[in-house]
């Protein structure tokens, strides 16, 4: 379990959003990617995260849409 301290601050490395805890895993309010928490460790790696059904790359989520590729 994350603390809750840590959790207000944590963000989404991809949107910048704020994040939910649901068992293993953080979940970015905004998109629905979610990263691995390993032995209570948040791992905000984007090639670790997992991301939404339905979305087959990091370009794909609503966040990303029309950002610049040089970003």
């Amino acid at each position: 379990m994350i603390e809750e301290r840590l959790l207000k601050i944590l963000r989404c490395p991809l949107g910048k959003s704020k994040l939910y805890e649901e068992g293993d895993w953080l979940i970015c309010e905004q998109c629905g990617v979610k990263y691995p928490i390993r032995d209570g460790i948040p791992v905000m790696l984007i090639h670790e995260a997992k991301l939404p059904e339905g979305i087959s790359k990091v370009e794909e989520l609503p966040c990303q849409q029309g950002k610049n590729k040089s970003e």
